[in-house]
């Protein structure tokens, strides 16, 4: 089991095949995607990878995150998130993972939050047929209807499909396809649709009910920092007078 990334979507688009099928794609962008700690069974009861992406603000980091970030020796990150891997799957700290982690052509699982859509009713939230357009039904031609029984049991079960809070929930799409990967601008393309606004961060791992190709790189594929990046994450902010 390989370690996963953090990316930002980007939109979507469509590529076109040697046949001249068009094949609708969501752009993914790894931008400065590090390893930044290490969990180990011995410390942390567990293995896992920390990663961040994105770049913030020194002035929006606590003094402890500010620390943290200096131990890995890389610039402050906008999103944080861990994942499991076995012992042998650990990839140095520092480390960059490019978009080549990914082969074109394996199944990938993605997540991400879904847009929200505030309060909705049954016919947008559970696609309910809605009532009559008439003999007798006048103006609550978009209400549920009846939501319970008769006077035996006299009340509305739990579970039922109502009215209410839509989207901005943790969503995660299975299997969907790599079509293309550009390692020096970061991209990873997908088939098909990944949950969650433009901008909003995705989460892409292996598919685990699809095998893994062979040609995948183990643990991953990363780049090592050169001396000067390594120099510049060193090197303290200003401290700035208010």
């Amino acid at each position: 089991m390989r370690s996963g990334v953090i990316a930002q979507k980007l939109g979507m688009s469509r590529v076109f095949t040697d046949t001249g099928e068009h094949v609708p794609v969501t752009v993914l962008k790894l931008g400065d995607c590090q390893v930044i700690a290490h969990r180990t069974s011995e410390k942390n009861g567990y293995t896992a990878l920390q990663l961040g992406i994105g770049r913030a603000k020194v002035k929006n980091v606590s003094k402890a995150e500010r620390g943290r970030f200096a131990v890995a020796k890389v610039e402050p990150k906008l999103k944080l998130a861990e994942f499991r891997v076995p012992d042998d799957g650990l990839i140095p700290v520092g480390a960059e993972i490019t978009a080549d982690h990914f082969v074109v052509g394996q199944f990938v699982d993605v997540t991400g939050t879904s847009i929200g859509k505030g309060f909705a009713g049954g016919i947008k939230r559970w696609g309910f047929g809605g009532l009559r357009a008439t003999h007798g039904v006048s103006i609550s031609h978009r209400s549920i209807g009846s939501t319970g029984q008769r006077q035996d049991p006299g009340k509305t079960f739990k579970n039922r499909k109502m009215p209410g809070h839509l989207g901005s929930e943790r969503v995660t799409t299975l299997n969907l396809r790599v079509v293309q990967t550009d390692v020096e601008r970061g991209l990873i393309l997908v088939e098909g649709a990944v949950p969650g606004a433009a901008g909003g961060w995705i989460y892409v791992r292996d598919a685990i009910k699809k095998a893994l190709p062979k040609d995948a790189p183990m643990p991953g594929k990363f780049r090592l920092p050169t001396a000067s990046e390594t120099a510049a994450a060193e090197t303290p902010a200003p401290a700035t007078q208010g």
